[in-house]
């Protein structure tokens, strides 16, 4: 039939629905079904006996077959039935031959899994007395309970015992874990990621007979419900951005393709948080592009909610720094303390005195790690004519260790503070102004306090500092810091810090003179005087904290009072919703915001969290 423009006949529309019901699969199945409803998986229809029936493609195959115990044989008889037949019997015995190789070859699997099994729980053992008491199944004679009328030698030794056969066991298991690792490619710093350790405990605590979930299952339900998890915690942190503010870092880097890739992440007090990113190989890296990346970033997150940006170093970071203080003027830009420190580092170890022994040290370690076996066919075919006279003449030069020695007292304060800026076990912020000058009286020791010896190596310091670790926000917080300002209460009077907690706090209550004064003249004057909650105990034992980049949240007892209660007494909360509405009443009053479709830009830097 002919159609006109616009209009479908019968024959069209009955072919599209049939095409609908058509499933594109190679089941041999589906040559003889189609699904009664296109969005019912579950219900199909014989094309040779028009029989529908429930339970999918599988029941249709027995139906042809005239096999399985719940499904009515097909009534068609004719040759195309009997080839349908013939070709459905082959694929549901290829399928049951499939599984049951499947399953045999899981429990060979299973079987070669050799772990000391743990007994029943009336024969369970446990080692008492033991530092790591564990639960021990009867693994042979040798293992039992120790008995509490035993002599001590007795019980030191059946303890040793336990532990030992404990400790094969548990390395019984890791093998297999090692294994499992090494073939499929897995990073062997996973096992240090606390999801690994609650799988671990999970199955532990299921016990034996544990199935492994299928491919089907981890694309699919098991996404969907990480991924409903994910978002609940994201949730969470969008919470704390609205209450305390969050900082937006960018981070650029190229793979191997040569292809720049912009990433923009948000970190509050809860975490870091991915914004975007875009591939930018096309897009010139100017100031301007950085500038429109950061400030829709900005846009998208809300005026109230964002306290900082950093970035790295780059000239073009600061010319964006420059165009979003002026449309921005109350955020701070902040640049990567880990990028500066690192540059910090390198101009130092450039200068004479230092690049040679330098130099020294990596001809001399290459020299070692570069050569096992060939060293000595090399001795031998070159007749001693190699790099190991050179490494010998070096380790063999006092002036070279001692060269050694000043290199690690100059460069050890920094390599400190970069661990200190580079965890991500705390924020480090109100640390770093501190223990950048700490560094530099240390490096100043190094040289005997003679300024001419030095002058060089603290001028490169200056240098990077200046403008970048120096700003108003390192200087508040290093005031703000009771590490500091109550074991040195001459902090309060020096003319720099002054000055910077006075620029911070104009940027932070922008345009509200009233909080202004408050936070320089009120509020500053309690921290000071150590009133309300400053007065405290935990206060006042702060300043005996020594900073331990490496250390845990636990070995912090006892240290100082927490920000929370700084805040509190500060009247943080209270400051930060009368900020909100100054910025509210600026930004209606004269601030248009326009739609910017782009995304992020930036040089190659790394980027801690350390600036929060």
């Amino acid at each position: 039939m002919s159609t006109k423009q616009g209009v479908s006949t019968p024959d069209a529309t009955g072919t599209e629905a049939t095409n609908l019901l058509k499933r594109n699969s190679v089941d041999v199945g589906w040559e003889y079904g189609v699904l009664v409803d296109a969005s019912n998986k579950d219900k199909v229809k014989c094309k040779l006996c028009d029989k529908e029936m429930r339970g999918g493609i599988h029941r249709l195959k027995e139906h042809l077959t005239h096999e399985g115990k719940n499904v009515k044989k097909c009534t068609a008889r004719t040759p195309h039935a009997m080839e349908a037949k013939e070709k459905c019997k082959k694929a549901l015995a290829d399928a049951k031959r499939k599984r049951e190789e499947k399953t045999v070859r899981e429990l060979e699997i299973r079987e070669e899994v050799h772990v000391s099994r743990v007994g029943t729980d009336s024969d369970e053992v446990t080692c008492v007395g033991s530092l790591e008491p564990h639960k021990l199944g009867p693994i042979d004679k040798w293992t039992r309970a120790i008995d509490p009328k035993a002599t001590k030698s007795d019980s030191l030794k059946q303890q040793q015992l336990n532990k030992e056969l404990w400790k094969e066991r548990t390395n019984e298991v890791h093998k297999y874990i090692a294994r499992w690792a090494c073939t499929h490619g897995i990073a062997f710093n996973a096992c240090d990621n606390d999801e690994f350790k609650q799988m671990c405990e999970a199955i532990e605590q299921f016990g034996l007979g544990l199935v492994p979930p299928t491919q089907d299952a981890l694309r699919g339900k098991l996404l969907e419900e990480e991924y409903e998890r994910t978002k609940s915690l994201l949730q969470e942190r969008e919470a704390e951005k609205m209450k305390n503010g969050c900082s937006i870092m960018t981070d650029a880097w190229s793979n191997r393709k040569r292809r720049s890739i912009m990433n923009l992440c948000t970190n509050c007090a809860d975490g870091t948080s991915f914004i975007s990113s875009k591939e930018m190989s096309h897009v010139s890296h100017t100031s301007e592009v950085i500038f429109d990346l950061v400030d829709k970033a900005i846009k998208e997150i809300g005026l109230d909610n964002v306290v900082q940006v950093l970035t790295d170093n780059a000239s073009n970071n600061m010319g964006a720094k420059r165009l979003l203080e002026e449309k921005r003027p109350h955020i701070f830009w902040t640049s990567c303390a880990t990028h500066t420190i690192n540059l910090m580092l390198q101009g130092i170890g450039n200068m004479t005195r230092f690049k040679k022994v330098v130099d020294q040290a990596k001809a001399f370690t290459i020299f070692v790690y570069g050569h096992t076996r060939t060293l000595e066919c090399l001795r031998y075919f070159t007749e001693g004519k190699e790099k190991g006279k050179e490494a010998t003449a070096t380790i063999l030069t006092p002036s070279f260790w001692k060269d050694v020695k000043l290199t690690l007292t100059v460069f050890e304060p920094l390599v400190k503070v970069l661990r200190l800026v580079d965890g991500d076990v705390r924020p480090s912020m109100g640390f770093l102004y501190g223990e950048l000058l700490k560094a530099k009286r240390q490096i100043k020791e190094a040289f005997g306090n003679v300024e001419a010896r030095f002058k060089d190596v603290i001028a490169i310091i200056d240098k990077k500092m200046n403008g970048r670790l120096d700003s108003p926000l390192h200087l508040i917080a290093y005031l703000l810091n009771p590490h500091y300002s109550y074991s040195d209460p001459s902090i309060f009077d020096q003319p720099k810090i002054s000055e910077g907690f006075i620029a911070c706090v104009e940027k932070f209550y922008y345009h509200d003179e009233d909080m202004q004064h408050q936070a320089a003249n009120i509020e500053l004057k309690k921290f000071q005087n150590r009133e309300g909650p400053f007065n405290k105990k935990l206060a006042r034992t702060f300043k005996n904290f020594d900073y331990n980049p490496d250390g845990e949240e636990d070995e912090m007892e006892g240290i100082g009072i927490p920000w929370s209660v700084i805040g509190e007494a500060v009247g943080a909360n209270e400051q930060l919703e009368l900020r909100r509405s100054a910025r509210v009443r600026e930004l209606y009053e004269g601030e248009e915001f326009e739609s910017e479709e782009e995304e992020y830009d930036d040089e190659d830097v790394y980027y801690s969290e350390e600036e929060i």
